[in-house]
Parts: structure tokens; sequence; C-alpha cells
């Protein structure tokens, strides 16, 4: 190539670089980036549309980053975050209390920084320390179908052991508690109630076929199929906690939250970080986030969260059903996470084999 055709050359590729470059200054700042994204494991549903609606667009505005939920169970979630601990695929998860503490055990969740927000939480809601914290706080009692209940001119649920009543034969459905922290919260009621407590479940596996097992019209893995079945009349009466119960209000389902008086299971949706997340520090912002006024007012409104944040102020239109839920904590009850993890594998083993064979 001659000397005048390589300076030529030469000219062509600065001024293709010197192009770009103009190009590239005119761009917003951080445009060139790639977007993060930060994956949530988490219930789906209605709390999955509320949060990717309501709750997470102002971090994802401020902060340049997309949040994606990975839907299930609390079981289902864990599950992922066990198989995937040497390279998690989540950052933060969602988990039912008593999933959260065999999550803290197993090494799954990493503190939380320390931040002004934890001050503004109930102290019941901080787990383990720092290693997970409370964004739900809410309580297992009984949903019920109130057009099935009007048709029939039968008064509200206002018994664990309404679940037992022969009325209600082929009209109880119920999640199992192999599976669900709601059909578990259910059956160590009705064992209290027949003597046991949370080491000794005797007393409830061996009043179950003679009491509530005749009036189960169907044992459910979750609460997925439960709208369709209030809707469709299959469902009179089932374990629900008054946020999921709000959540199916606002879709135009006829239930309801019936407090039963030997008092409701406390049940709490934690978060925690998971440990070894390829994004930390942006999972710890998040997370925090999700703790702050700001976030659980939102969650109040739109999903129906009971906030931990005593800082959180109700909308107007929410305001009567956090007094109820206040009303509710009076004689709500808390349970041995440590001694149900313990024996979980026996017990889950025992009700497949004798409950839901």
């Amino acid at each position: 190539m001659t000397d005048r055709k390589q300076s030529a050359a030469r000219w062509r590729r600065a001024g293709k670089w010197l192009l770009g470059a103009a190009f590239a200054a005119l761009l917003p700042a951080g445009a060139l980036a790639q977007q993060k994204t930060l994956y949530v494991g988490m219930n789906g549903g209605d709390m999955e549309r509320a949060f990717t609606q309501y709750v997470f667009p102002d971090f994802e505005r401020a902060n340049d980053v997309k949040i994606v939920v990975v839907p299930g169970t609390s079981t289902d979630v864990l599950a992922r975050a066990q198989a995937f601990k040497d390279k998690p695929r989540m950052h933060v998860m969602f988990l039912d209390d008593g999933i959260m503490a065999r999550a803290i055990s197993m090494g799954l969740c990493e503190p939380l920084n320390d931040d002004p927000v934890l001050k503004e939480l109930y102290p019941t809601a901080l787990m383990k320390g720092r290693m997970a914290a409370g964004i739900d706080v809410g309580m297992t009692g009984l949903g019920y179908n109130t057009r099935i209940f009007a048709d029939r001119g039968w008064a509200p649920p206002a018994s664990w052991m309404d679940l037992a009543d022969p009325k209600h034969k082929g009209k109880v459905v119920f999640q199992s508690a192999s599976g669900s922290t709601f059909g578990l919260h259910a059956f160590l009621m009705f064992n209290r109630i027949q003597g046991g407590d949370d080491r000794n479940l005797e007393p409830g596996f061996r009043q179950w076929p003679a009491f509530i097992g005749p009036n189960v019209r169907e044992y459910i893995p979750n609460s997925d199929k439960l709208a369709e079945m209030i809707q469709s009349g299959e469902a009179a009466i089932f374990p629900l906690t008054p946020t999921a119960i709000s959540r199916l209000k606002r879709r135009g389902i006829p239930v309801e939250y019936a407090h039963p008086r030997e008092g409701a299971v406390i049940l709490m949706v934690g978060e925690c970080v998971v440990a070894g997340n390829s994004e930390p520090e942006l999972s710890q912002k998040l997370a925090l986030y999700l703790l702050s006024a700001q976030a659980q007012a939102k969650a109040l409104e739109w999903a129906g969260n009971f906030p931990s944040n005593k800082n959180v102020q109700a909308p107007a239109d929410n305001a009567e059903a956090l007094k109820r839920f206040q009303g509710y904590m009076a004689n709500a009850k808390i349970v041995d996470w440590d001694q149900i993890n313990a024996a979980r594998p026996a017990f889950n083993a025992r009700w497949n084999q004798t409950i839901e064979r």
C-alpha cells in the first residue's frame, strides 16, 4: 500500500472513532452501561402483581435496575436457593418465617447491613439478629366464602373447630400441611385444641380422621387454586391470612376473614439477601428499601401486606383494616419453629402417608 493510501486509511479510521466518540458524548450518563437485573424469589399471583406494579418501580427507576420475580411457594424458593447455593440465581428471597428459619440455618442468607431503617421495625420483625427481617406481619386464621354462608344463613366461623362442623362436609379446602404454612398452622392449632403441643403431635394425627378429615373436599399443595374454588362454590371454609383475604377481595372474590377465638397463628413473610449472590451491594440496597415506610405503605395499599415498619401511615381506606389487625394480635399464637423444623421430615412423611394418602 502506498504512503498516500495508508495515510488516507488512517484518517478514515480516525474519523470513525471521532464520530463514535461524539455520538457517545451525546448519550445520557450510564446509557452505555448494561442495565443490571435483580432476581427476587417470592410468591406468585396477587403478591407478585402488586410488587411488580407498585412496590418495585420506584427502586428500579432510582437505581436503573430491572427486578424479575422468580415465583413459587416458600418451599419452592428455598429449594431453588439450596440447589444453586454455590452460584446463586436469586439475589433476594421472600420466605414464610418457618422456612426462613431453615434457610438461615442452611447458610443461604447473609446479614442485612446495619441501617437506620432497622430501628423503625417492630422488634419481632428481625430474625436471628439481622439475618432476615419481616416485610409482611400476618397470621393464619380462617377464610370463608361469604356467598355460600349468606345463601345458607350460616354465621361466620368463630373457631378452628368450625372446620370439623358436619354442615361443612365436602366444603373444607385444606392446604397440604407438608408443603404449606397455612395448612401446617391450622393442623397445629387443631392439635393444641385436642391436647397436644408443638412437641407432641399425636392428638392431632389421632383425631383428624374423626373430625376435620371427613369434611375436606381437597388437599391442595398451595393457595393458587383457592380463588377458583371459592368462585365455583367448591370451597366454603379454609385456612388463610387477612393479607391473602384482602388480595382476593380486591379481585371481587366473595371472601372474608374470620378470627378464631382460640387465636390465629403468627405468620411473618421475611426477606433475606441470598448469600454469595452476584450483586451483594445492590441486593442489600433493595432489601433495605423494602423495609422502608415508603415501600411498605405501597405494599399495604396494593398488596394488603401489614407492615413491619412502625412508621407506616395507612391510607384512609386501609386504616380500619390495620386497626382490626392490631386487635387480632391480642391473642395471636407463636409456634416453636426450631422444634417443628427439627421434626419436619418425619411430620411430612406421616402427613402424606396418613392424611393425604
